[in-house]
């Protein structure tokens, strides 16, 4: 039988030394290096039984008919695939106060209120707290159950006898193994912890939803094992001084990875928001330079959002270059394009280019309205406001196709614009319904002839 022993185990990657380093072997972070225990081998028994399960043909498996439950929130069940999944691990990250218990209490109560038994587990407040925070939202069901607890041993036997349809677990960095002599949060808790309630959730059927805390890089906190376990990975996005929220997936094995789910932030809750289009376009915006509309896609939903840029002449040496809400290195090769191809003086101007709404676009889509926007502000010459650009701009000068152009149109259409810059390429497939005027370029040069 083995002897107990000690190991330094990095909080960041997992890594492992015998020996105290300051620094960790694995990914170079300092001061992340923690003392655990090893306990010796055969002590402790595992809380979760595992059934053998033998090699069969594909061809001969069994499927289930295992609907997905409507959580009654339709931007929570467009990102998660449709709706809750049977037995699945769902992994929802994001900064303190921006709303994730708040969600997830909302969602227990949409499905406890369909006749489902749901167990919501906080590991960092007390039931009464919990209560006062229910109340507010008006949320009281008897199918909610709740349980303030930290020991693993103790959640797993909760599940047993209860057999919840869901459950919430906030958060898996509070919960600790006791089998496992390290502290609650480290590496070996975490991924150990996560791993059993993970291996529960798929041998009863329950859903499940772990809450994880983020770095302050904005990462969830714990070995990134943690994300590969889960079904799917969710983060929070949103300024702290804004209503708006936006539920982003990284990782979704049961639908799309790129859809987002928009939700204002409001006394009685989070809501979801029915036209998130309009919240990223000024209200009664007037007609001045240097302000642009584009189409973007972010998964199977078009947005319409706002571009500004300010483009004014540099008092102080190196121009200045900011940007927010685009990829940097993108907005430099396009003011590279617009003054080789285009012949725009921008070498001795300051740039500054935002998106409205705090929304991050990265598609390449956005390239033809960035670059209309920066010369609408170099030349003071507005653009039309009726009018919406969609574009990918090559570093030849030309304006090239991009994918699901007719519903980026119907989205402006819908919205009440009247024209659209589109590349050439794309006109070609497009129905003659879409109820838009349709302005095809194949040149940067020709698009800046709009504004004269």
């Amino acid at each position: 039988m083995s002897k107990t022993g000690v190991v330094y185990v990095c909080q960041q990657c997992g890594w492992k030394s015998l020996k105290w380093a300051g620094r960790c072997g694995g990914c170079g972070e300092w001061d992340s290096t923690v003392e655990e225990i090893i306990a010796p081998s055969g002590s402790g028994s595992s809380s979760v039984a595992f059934r053998r399960e033998l090699p069969q043909p594909i061809t001969s498996v069994q499927l289930t008919e295992c609907p997905c439950i409507e959580t009654g929130m339709r931007e929570f069940d467009r990102i998660l695939g449709g709706g809750l999944i049977h037995g699945s691990a769902v992994l929802i990250g994001g900064t303190p106060g921006i709303g994730k218990s708040t969600l997830l209490l909302q969602v227990c109560q949409y499905i406890s209120q369909k006749g489902y038994t749901t167990l919501y587990v906080t590991g960092e407040e007390s039931v009464a707290q919990t209560k006062l925070r229910a109340e507010r939202l008006s949320i009281l069901s008897d199918n909610l159950l709740v349980v303030s607890e930290t020991n693993l041993d103790f959640i797993l036997e909760n599940i047993h006898n209860t057999r919840p349809t869901l459950v919430v677990i906030d958060s898996i960095q509070m919960i600790y193994k006791p089998q496992l002599d390290s502290a609650p949060g480290t590496v070996a808790q975490v991924r150990q912890c996560a791993n059993d309630l993970i291996s529960i959730a798929k041998s009863t059927g329950s859903a499940i939803f772990l809450v994880g805390h983020v770095t302050k890089q904005g990462i969830i906190a714990g070995p990134k094992v943690l994300e590969h376990m889960a079904d799917t990975v969710l983060y929070f996005e949103g300024e702290k001084f804004q209503c708006y929220r936006i539920l982003r997936v990284v990782k979704n094995r049961f639908g799309s990875t790129d859809e987002i789910g928009i939700f204002e932030m409001r006394k009685n809750g989070l809501q979801p928001v029915d036209n998130p289009s309009e919240i990223f376009i000024s209200q009664g915006r007037r007609i001045s330079a240097g302000s642009t509309i584009i189409s973007c896609m972010e998964g199977t939903r078009a947005l319409l959002v706002e571009i500004q840029a300010l483009v004014a002449r540099a008092n102080f040496g190196m121009p200045e270059r900011k940007v927010s809400g685009v990829d940097y290195n993108r907005v430099s090769m396009i003011l590279a394009i617009l003054e080789k191809r285009i012949e725009l003086k921008l070498g001795g101007q300051d740039v500054f280019v935002n998106i409205v709404g705090g929304v991050q676009v990265d598609e390449p889509a956005a390239d033809l309205g960035i670059a209309m926007t920066i010369a609408s502000s170099l030349k003071e010459k507005a653009i039309p406001p009726d009018t919406v650009f969609v574009g990918e701009v090559g570093l030849g000068g030309e304006v090239r196709s991009v994918s699901q152009m007719e519903i980026r149109l119907k989205e402006a259409h819908r919205l009440g614009f009247k024209r659209a810059v589109i590349p050439k390429d794309n006109a070609k497939g497009i129905s003659k319904d879409v109820g838009i005027e349709l302005v095809e370029v194949c040149y940067l040069s020709e698009a800046i002839e709009i504004m004269g």
